[in-house]
């Protein structure tokens, strides 16, 4: 079976993209799909942090050449693999074209060929040069956008970053923290219009997640929402979500 890869990523920081990247994987891991988690942010990391985990090492150690991937993959709930990055560099250096070719060697050897696994990678937000790199290698790209016209701005910014230097002219849109289904609605329109028409790219609606609040819990005791309130609104979302990615595997 061929692993897929699905990149989570948006135009800014502040939309709620890890939060919703840890809790699709663990809702995937326990529909019974083996999800590996990888945490691309290399400045800010907060996979760790929102699943409540300690690492002892990072892909930080696995790019200067002192680790190999398997040694820095952690447990998380729901039995994820989480590869873990790391926080707190003021100024992160860009990844070199030698450390880009190890993290896809290593990748490739930590992936089961036997195994129905999704990959995950949490990139970090905006459009520098490695997160255009982690979602140019992915199958699919999820942006997450939030109803903020500032949201939508970066977004498009991205997706032309995306399309213009990695000709990429498909893209699956996820609406987070909007007011209910009307809005989400026409956040995305707004958004598809725009890029569709000027890009010449297609958008997917993957639906939208609501505002809930079940959230601040969740992040405050630092567990996945779909673990502490799996009846809660944005939890039904999430799973929702993780359902249609199932469906449409493998479409054209």
């Amino acid at each position: 079976m061929r692993r897929r890869v699905i990149a989570i990523t948006s135009g800014k920081g502040g939309v709620g993209k890890t939060q919703l990247a840890a809790n699709l994987a663990v809702t995937l891991a326990r529909a019974g799909r083996q999800v590996c988690l990888l945490d691309a942010d290399l400045g800010l990391a907060n996979v760790d942090v929102v699943l409540g985990l300690a690492p002892l090492a990072s892909l930080r150690d696995v790019l200067r050449g002192d680790r190999r991937l398997a040694e820095v993959v952690i447990e998380g709930p729901a039995g994820v693999r989480v590869i873990p990055s790391a926080n707190g560099t003021a100024e992160p250096p860009t990844m070199t074209a030698a450390e880009r070719g190890r993290l896809l060697l290593e990748l490739g050897a930590l992936a089961d060929a036997d195994a129905d696994e999704v990959l995950l990678i949490d990139t970090a937000a905006g459009v520098a040069a490695d997160v255009l790199f982690f979602a140019s290698v992915a199958d699919d790209v999820l942006v997450v956008v939030t109803p903020e016209p500032t949201a939508l701005t970066d977004a498009y910014a991205l997706m032309k970053a995306l399309a213009v230097r990695h000709g990429r002219c498909e893209f699956l849109v996820l609406v987070n923290m909007a007011a209910g289904a009307t809005e989400a609605q026409a956040t995305f329109r707004r958004l598809a219009r725009v890029a569709e028409h000027f890009l010449g790219v297609r958008l997917a609606y993957q639906g939208y997640v609501p505002r809930d609040v079940a959230a601040p819990e969740a992040i405050r005791t630092q567990r996945p929402m779909v673990l502490v309130a799996p009846g809660a609104p944005a939890s039904l979302a999430i799973d929702a979500l993780a359902r249609r990615l199932v469906q449409t595997e493998g479409r054209a």
